[in-house]
């Protein structure tokens, strides 16, 4: 199935022209705590990952991404970045699982939807 995937499924975020791409072109650049691997082009600008599950772009930390749209020149494995105590660790976008954000008033969430305030005057047509 690894085959097959690679020729026809391009969500994979690995197809057989990528892997043939990356091969003639590509250099190594770094990979990220989740397994993605992340490539630059022997001559010229482009730069792109190859992910390690499906292609979700949310998947990509945000060091990388700054690295991946030209924001930053060096990539994440040849700076000397310590975090901020701030900052949070990466999470990749959760709309559609069960860790998905939902507000009180959604028909997802137990329990009873808030009352109307009344500060809500709705838009008629004159």
């Amino acid at each position: 199935m690894g085959l097959f995937k690679e020729i026809f499924a391009w969500w994979t975020g690995n197809t057989y022209g990528t892997r043939l791409f990356t091969l003639r072109k590509g250099i190594f650049v770094g990979e990220d705590e989740l397994g993605n691997r992340y490539y630059r082009e022997r001559k010229g600008k482009r730069r792109w990952v190859i992910y390690r599950d499906l292609a979700e772009a949310s998947k990509v930390s945000p060091d990388w991404h700054g690295w991946l749209h030209h924001t930053v020149n060096e990539p994440p494995t040849e700076e000397d970045y310590t975090p901020k105590p701030w900052q949070k660790p990466h999470r990749p976008n959760m709309t559609g699982s069960p860790g998905a954000y939902r507000p009180p008033g959604s028909t997802l969430v137990p329990g009873d939807r808030p009352p109307a305030t009344g500060d809500y005057q709705p838009w008629t047509p004159e």
